[in-house]
């Protein structure tokens, strides 16, 4: 055995040293006392607790979870089934109208728009609804699907998208038509080639074989194709009772077109900063040139590929590599799924000529006076261009004028950054609008922008504005 020398005993002190330090900063130490959360992460954790103590805990904080999300869209709406009389999406269901926001007790819309922002801020008087809409659970997040989704979804492809922790927040009334019809450009001959049904991979080929080619078929095939997700997986970490084959992408954008679901958009970090995303409708893709809400992916393919390596998992690789990430050939299987997306056009708008204007000869005089309205004083037209109304760009309302930031169940209210434009053709299908689902009905939108971009416009002017956009 060799002695140990002066150089030794130093170099094993200084080891000794160093677990002694890193022993402390475990345990805690007066930089890092014990009970004090650490920074935020950009990364989740690793490891997992065990997983029926995590069921447990999570199944027994869902009823008050669901009650404080429930209690805060009471505080911001009016949640009342009251539906337009003689409009309804394209098979038949009933388009809820009304302003369904809010005001704060003694103030009136017609106030608020004469008032600066400044005023507004200071006295606190910017309505609740219009603020950023939390997630049902924003401290965890994750996708969140409506029970009829679920449902369906469970007959059809006996794949159960339940969460054990969650349930889908906002009423039946206020989301899109299900399943939702889907229009083919390239077959406008056609009309609904869904026949009414929701297209999963039980059905997909008897209602699609000879009417796509072979790329667009298995493009319709993979974006109708289970993979591992953050919260559907077979991980301890899931989210659902079972070991989950995971979502589809069309699990969301049901039939192309949309039903609702919500999740946290991926980019943003910490936790509280994130933006609930409400799923916009793939219909008529085939015209945008930005991809995601904030985004602003190139091109379809680019949001295909991002979608399955990094948004199904919170942007995070590690957990993607864990949870069993999906990588899909960007030559092939990428350029399919996007080669059948691009197919999928906006619903017909019969008083629509093809400049996307109103044909008068089609067209009732509230419609006309609305059309007048969009194009002029209520300055839609600046953001909302025909025959698709967007302009392909993104903007910054700076609505935070309006408010101070805030703290709302675990969702920083704040700014909402550059927004992507998205189209209003279609729009009365696909309730409820803004990025994160925040506004209810197209009343509440006028309004929203009434405000915002202080238009001003008279009780008339807003209702044959929503009038118009009915048209759309």
């Amino acid at each position: 055995m060799k002695p140990v020398t002066a150089m030794h005993g130093r170099g094993l002190a200084m080891a000794i040293a160093a677990v002694l330090v890193v022993s402390a900063s475990v345990k805690g130490s007066p930089a890092d006392p014990p009970g004090k959360s650490p920074p935020p992460s950009s990364y989740a954790p690793v490891n997992e607790p065990d997983f029926q103590t995590t069921l447990s805990r999570m199944s027994s904080a869902k009823a008050g979870i669901m009650q404080r999300q429930k209690t805060l869209l009471e505080q911001r709406y009016d949640l009342s089934d009251r539906p337009l009389q003689g409009v309804t999406m394209d098979r038949k269901k009933p388009v809820q109208g009304g302003v369904r926001v809010k005001l704060k007790a003694g103030t009136s819309w017609d106030q608020l728009a004469s008032m600066s922002p400044a005023d507004i801020r200071a006295k606190d008087l910017f309505p609740a609804g219009f603020m950023p809409l939390p997630h049902p659970n924003h401290p965890e997040g994750g996708m969140l699907f409506p029970h009829f989704e679920i449902e369906r979804v469970k007959q059809q492809d006996n794949r159960d998208l339940t969460r054990f922790d969650l349930d889908f927040d906002l009423p039946d009334a206020f989301l899109p038509e299900f399943p939702p019809a889907i229009y083919l450009t390239t077959r406008t001959d056609l009309g609904d080639v869904s026949k009414g049904q929701l297209v999963t991979l039980d059905n997909y080929y008897q209602l699609f074989n000879g009417l796509l080619n072979p790329k667009q078929l298995d493009g319709l095939r993979l974006l109708l194709t289970p993979f591992p997700q953050q919260q559907f997986n077979a991980t301890a970490d899931r989210r659902s009772l079972r070991p989950s084959q995971g979502v589809a992408c069309f699990d969301c954008h049901a039939n192309g077109g949309t039903n609702g679901a919500t999740h946290l958009v991926g980019d943003i970090r910490p936790q509280e900063f994130r933006h609930r995303i409400e799923t916009p409708a793939l219909r008529g893709v085939n015209i945008q040139r930005l991809f995601g809400s904030q985004r602003a992916l190139k091109t379809v393919e680019d949001f295909t590929e991002f979608e399955q390596r990094a948004a199904y998992f919170d942007g995070d690789p590690v957990i993607a590599t864990k949870k069993g990430i999906n990588i899909l050939d960007r030559g092939s299987q990428v350029h399919d799924m996007a080669e059948f997306q691009e197919l999928l056009d906006f619903p017909p708008a019969p008083k629509l000529a093809w400049d996307g204007k109103l044909d008068p000869a089609k067209a009732t005089q509230a419609e006309l006076h609305g059309q007048e309205i969009f194009f002029g004083k209520g300055q839609c037209s600046t953001c909302h261009t025909p025959p698709f109304y967007t302009d392909n760009l993104m903007h910054n309302l700076q609505a935070e004028r309006f408010f101070k930031p805030r703290l709302i169940n675990g969702m920083m209210a704040g700014g909402d950054g550059p927004i992507k434009t998205f189209p209003l053709r279609g729009i009365k299908d696909t309730p409820p609008y803004m990025h994160d689902g925040r506004l209810l009905t197209l009343d509440d939108t006028v309004e929203y922008f009434n405000l915002v971009l202080g238009t001003r416009l008279t009780a008339d002017e807003k209702k044959d504005l929503v009038s118009f956009m009915l048209t759309l």
